[in-house]
């Protein structure tokens, strides 16, 4: 008798595994764009048109939104505010975190700097929830709530997860470059400068790209250390508060959306590829 080996082949082929694999990467496609579909789609409709059908393609799309988002609100203001913030505290993020962490790594043996790496590491641990009411206090006892305290907050828990990145990539690296440079007459600064800089590149692109999103797209510190003006909210809060403001103006309200997300839309698009390959040698190298 023929043995029927079908559906073995079929198995063994794992095509069942890959049909799975794509139906569940179709589904996860569908629920992350079809948010972005309701927005973008809502952002070109009255507020009639989004009330009789929030779900439809816009009939006559109409850039109004936009121009009352442009012309009648303080965008521009929140807009700037946002970018301040954004570029300085990246700014400082790539001064910081890349120097501290290479401190560390190449002197992993002492006491000293193991001990504020694992103090670093503690960060990794605690919940962000458990610290915003002693880090407010903080901030308002030393006078801070505004964009200066927000950028050095943001600079400090930055530490934790850039450095755990940081020092295990570092200390992947191979140490006779930086011995051969020293021979040749560099100093500790400028092999840093010179050849430990354009070697952690994939680490610095991961790092820029993660922690812009992070800062552009927060709300939690925002609202915390700048809610007590107006004049220096970011785009977030200006979100935040723009539902009340406009009375239920969905359109108008997924604009201001859809504008402020375009920007870091483009960028982590653009940036995805060193955001995987940073942090896949980030966690393996050490």
């Amino acid at each position: 008798m023929k043995k029927n080996t079908s559906g073995y082949f079929f198995l063994k082929e794992g095509t069942v595994w890959y049909l799975l694999r794509d139906l569940l990467l179709l589904f996860g496609a569908v629920l992350i764009l079809f948010p972005l579909y309701l927005v973008v789609c809502n952002s070109f409709k009255t507020l009639e048109e989004a009330g009789k059908d929030f779900f439809s393609l816009p009939p006559n799309p109409d850039f109004a939104n936009f121009k009352a988002l442009f012309t009648d609100t303080n965008y521009w203001i929140f807009l700037r505010n946002s970018v301040k913030i954004s570029v300085i505290s990246v700014a400082a993020i790539l001064i910081l975190v890349p120097s501290v962490s290479y401190s560390i790594a190449r002197n992993f043996e002492k006491r000293y700097y193991k001990s504020i790496y694992y103090y670093l590491m503690l960060g990794l641990f605690i919940p962000s929830q458990v610290i915003m009411l002693p880090v407010t206090k903080m901030m308002t006892k030393l006078n801070l709530l505004g964009p200066d305290g927000l950028i050095i907050l943001y600079a400090a828990f930055s530490l934790t997860q850039g450095v755990f990145l940081f020092v295990n990539y570092i200390r992947g690296l191979p140490l006779e470059i930086e011995e051969s440079a020293q021979i040749d007459g560099c100093s500790v600064f400028q092999t840093y400068l010179r050849i430990v800089l354009p070697l952690v590149k994939p680490m610095i692109s991961t790092l820029l790209i993660m922690d812009a999103l992070w800062i552009w797209n927060d709300f939690m510190l925002p609202l915390l250390i700048l809610n007590r003006s107006r004049s220096i909210w970011t785009l977030p809060l200006f979100q935040y508060n723009f539902k009340g403001e406009y009375s239920f103006n969905y359109p108008m309200a997924f604009t201001a959306y859809l504008m402020a997300m375009l920007p870091m839309l483009i960028i982590y698009c653009l940036g995805q590829k060193y955001i995987i390959k940073g942090l896949t040698a980030g966690s393996v190298k050490g």
